[in-house]
């Protein structure tokens, strides 16, 4: 044992000494190559002068890197995230200038511009050097990932042998885009688990799944991760009880509806028993909780976890580095990207400038790479359950297209993700299922706005005989990637939350995709059709009739509620399945989705649903949006499940995945198969949640 173990304190000075040698070269290197990087003096020294001098400044950097970046990184934790990695480049060029300042031999200057790059370059080949000497060992290997975890545990039980469960959510990715892009070799890694080229036997199984009428990230997350998706009607909708606008990405709506859910379903979550949320919407009742956004309202409480996967990220310079110059480039991207679209005059088309290209890279880099090196943690400190949100191609879709090149260049990055997430679980130190799902689909389409030049707001207006702007304004736009970006420069909340409950007879409405909500404030309760048309003559007439509505559901005194289509089509909600009327073109499931959404006590006035062509599954967003989700129509509905064949069909009893919570009930039966946690829990059992 004493003989492995000084094998191993040997292999680790070997491995130091020569990445203390390669930075030393590369130092030399870019001394000759840049004018304002010198290791001599004026006068000129000898080449062994000019190498200790080198030798020296590498090593300091090395020591100063190890030891003061990461004290350094946990004090900016007090500054937004998102402006910790935009300073890495200053830090780590003061840390080379540092080195330099106490070099032993005296000599050695840069101007603070190079020492930048210096700096930089030196990070990268110093990481790669290390981590492919370090490969070849795997115990060493490990231990280089595992400093990785977002932070360490406080107790190290013995790791059951029972496997792990992994799940990746792909925000957005509907189930045709993932069986395209892996039978077109867009995703390899996908492709070698279904053994769709090769012809070796699969490992994992693909199976699509319908979403609610809602099919959004928050009603989606919040099913799947908390078993109910009872009372979210939409992305965004408002609560005339409480005269508040409750929007799914906002971190205090987020906690809200947590809250709802663990009340109504008594269970503490699906991650409730040694589990980790990284990257999501909702905690799931994990005791490790890092990016997660319904904590991130608690700004100043030492429970507020959220942001944690930040210092254990950006601790490592290298990764610093990589990241920061990886954000770059996908900002260039971006801005090339949206300007060639713009001189093609590409259609359809929505506005990318203003901070866009900042948002993008961070949901596509940033948040990305944290997430990523979190989940890698979790599986090697050998956590039962973790379950991640990658929101990448969601961002990316929403504004170059489901389809489009932009979003197929994300969705290959996505599965290099995957791939090093798998070769991670072969040094983790229990054996782990790897799933991947998502949450919902994209439908295509041009806007609402681009098509007919108003907006749903201006035609409910128009309606309802109010003054309609000359000219229509842009709808906001909710993509998650937004609220993550909010979180990390620490300002989580929309403007605009509250709206007064007495306030005038001026309709609220709002987008959710293309689904729209209508809300007359100063009516406390749900108006029937009977009271929008007293109110309202020409209100329901105008949207039923309009060719870009593909249908409406109010209450009825009548009738309960009603389905309204045009030319006068008005189908009670009970004979729905013998006469679909306009919802025929929503496909099967769309009468369940609607008649259930009409039982929440939240639901608006009026919902709007945009039209919907069966034939290119195109909708029409109210929002600025060419890819959107959040209603009825096309594949927007129908994201997917890859699962290892280990574990028993997701359709155990022949009946297809319909909404997020047999999703919830579907991952309960694996984490069962695998001895793993047993839920629902007791709210006794249940640990204190962060939301």
């Amino acid at each position: 044992m004493r003989g492995v173990r000084w094998r191993r304190i040997a292999s680790q000075i070997g491995r130091s000494i020569a990445v203390w040698a390669v930075s030393t070269v590369t130092m030399l290197l870019l001394a000759g190559i840049l004018p304002d990087f010198q290791l001599q003096s004026d006068d000129g020294d000898s080449t062994t002068r000019i190498a200790v001098t080198a030798a020296c400044g590498a090593g300091a950097f090395g020591v100063l890197s190890a030891v003061v970046w990461p004290l350094l990184v946990r004090l900016l934790l007090l500054v937004p995230a998102l402006v910790l990695g935009l300073l890495v480049f200053f830090l780590n060029g003061s840390l080379l200038l540092l080195a330099l300042r106490i070099n032993p031999t005296g000599q050695g200057e840069a101007a603070p511009e190079t020492a930048v790059m210096v700096a930089a370059v030196m990070s990268a080949v110093a990481s790669a050097t290390g981590a492919g000497l370090a490969v070849r060992d795997d115990e060493t290997y490990r231990r280089r990932l595992h400093r990785l975890a977002t932070r360490s545990r406080r107790a190290h039980p013995p790791c059951p042998s029972a496997p792990g469960l992994v799940c990746v959510q792909l925000d957005g990715v509907g189930h045709d885009v993932l069986t395209s892009a892996v039978r077109r070799g867009l995703m390899p890694t996908l492709a070698g688990w279904l053994a769709t080229a090769d012809g070796a036997p699969p490992t994992h199984r693909l199976v699509p799944w319908r979403t609610d009428w809602s099919s959004q990230t928050g009603a989606s997350q919040l099913g799947i991760l908390h078993g109910s998706t009872f009372d979210v009607p939409a992305f965004r909708w408002y609560e005339k009880d409480r005269g508040e606008v409750m929007v799914s990405n906002r971190p205090t709506s987020a906690a809200e509806l947590q809250e709802r859910a663990v009340e109504r379903t008594g269970d503490g979550g699906l991650l409730a028993v040694d589990g980790a949320s990284r990257g999501n919407l909702f905690s799931g009742g994990a005791g490790e909780q890092a990016l997660v956004l319904s904590i991130a309202a608690r700004r100043r409480s030492r429970e507020n976890r959220s942001r944690a996967g930040y210092f254990a990220y950006f601790s490592d310079p290298a990764n610093a580095v990589r990241t920061a110059l990886s954000f770059a480039a996908e900002v260039g991207r971006e801005i090339g990207q949206s300007t060639r679209a713009r001189l093609r005059r590409q259609r359809p088309r929505v506005g990318r400038g203003g901070l866009y290209p900042l948002v993008r890279a961070f949901a596509t880099v940033v948040e990305r790479d944290v997430v990523v090196a979190a989940v890698m943690g979790d599986m090697l400190a050998g956590r039962t359950a973790v379950y991640a949100d990658l929101v990448a191609y969601d961002e990316v879709a929403h504004h170059s297209g489901p389809h489009s090149r932009d979003a197929e260049k994300v969705l290959g990055r996505l599965d290099r993700s995957l791939a090093l997430l798998q070769r991670v679980a072969e040094h983790a130190p229990r054996p782990y299922r790897i799933v991947v799902l998502s949450d919902h689909g994209q439908s295509p389409g041009e806007t609402f706005r681009a098509r007919y030049g108003l907006t749903l707001g201006d035609l409910v207006r128009a309606g309802c005989g109010l003054p309609v702007p000359r000219r229509a304004e842009r709808t906001r736009s909710g993509a998650e990637a937004r609220a993550a970006v909010r979180a990390a420069l620490r300002r989580p909340e929309e403007n605009g939350a509250r709206h007064p409950a007495a306030g005038g007879p001026d309709p609220i409405v709002l987008a959710s995709g293309n689904l729209g909500l209508v809300s007359f404030p100063d009516v406390p309760h749900r108006m029937t059709k009977e009271e929008i048309d007293a109110r309202h003559p020409g209100l329901l007439t105008t949207l039923a009739n309009h060719p870009g509505i593909g249908f409406l559901l109010v209450r009825s005194e009548r009738h309960d509620g009603v389905v309204l289509g045009a030319y006068g089509a008005e189908i009670p909600l009970a004979g729905l399945d013998d006469d679909p009327g306009p919802l025929a073109r929503f496909g099967p499931g769309a009468a369940d989705a609607v008649r259930r959404t009409h039982s929440f006590p939240h639901t608006a006035d009026i919902m709007v649903n945009s039209a919907h062509d069966p034939a290119d599954g195109e909708v029409l967003a109210f929002e600025e949006q060419i890819g959107s989700h959040g209603g009825l129509g096309g594949a927007q509905s129908h994201p997917f499940l890859l699962a290892p064949l280990e574990l028993s069909s997701p359709a155990a009893d022949g009946e297809p995945l319909t909404g997020a919570e047999d999703v919830h009930r579907l991952l309960r039966r694996w984490l069962g198969e695998l001895d793993g946690p047993q839920v629902p829990l007791s709210m006794d059992a249940a640990p204190e949640r962060a939301a």
